[in-house]
């Protein structure tokens, strides 16, 4: 069982139990799955350009990404329906945790002038989003074998009804939110 995971049964459960007096267990919010993206606009001239964020986003998370697809076709940017312009991962359970462990207390120090993630980048219903720069925060990437500096969207969906809960479930586990 994950560290994270382990502390959010015995650590934070209790905590957000106690602090909103939630009447059942199964209201307590947690975490149910978090989504990495990468989007790659040059994926449409290049067709190897998608193959190295595949890689990429394969070694940062231990599991296959799932090519995404242009939904409609869009002129300015030369993008047609069906074409390849993007990868993502779905993690859940062990994984989920074992990765939220890694990039808050590996990954993100790493960052340049690093003074926390923005406590405001909530949806509105509970879900948190966080963009990455470049992927070679994360340890699993070599710096030499890199063709490009890729961004990536990491976006952590939960079962809090308030961005409220979502903040306290997030900043339990161990957020690094910025107090500006």
């Amino acid at each position: 069982m994950a560290r994270l995971q382990e502390k959010y049964s015995k650590e934070v459960a209790p905590a957000l139990m106690a602090k909103y007096s939630y009447k059942s267990t199964m209201q307590i919010p947690k975490l149910e799955k978090i989504v990495i993206n990468i989007g790659c606009g040059e994926a449409k001239d290049n067709a190897k350009a998608l193959d190295g964020a595949v890689s990429d986003l394969q070694a940062i998370t231990g599991q296959k990404p799932v090519i995404t697809k242009a939904r409609k076709s869009v002129a300015t940017f030369k993008i047609r329906e069906g074409m390849s312009i993007g990868c993502k991962v779905t993690l859940r359970g062990a994984k989920m945790y074992e990765f939220l462990d890694r990039f808050f207390n590996v990954a993100l120090p790493r960052v340049r002038d690093f003074r926390g993630i923005n406590p405001n980048s909530f949806d509105g219903r509970g879900n948190y989003c966080v963009g990455v720069k470049e992927q070679l925060i994360f340890p699993e990437i070599d710096y030499d074998k890199i063709d490009k500096l890729r961004g990536m969207d990491i976006i952590m969906v939960t079962t809090a009804k308030t961005d409220e809960e979502a903040r306290e479930l997030l900043s339990l586990m161990g957020a690094p939110f910025s107090t500006k």
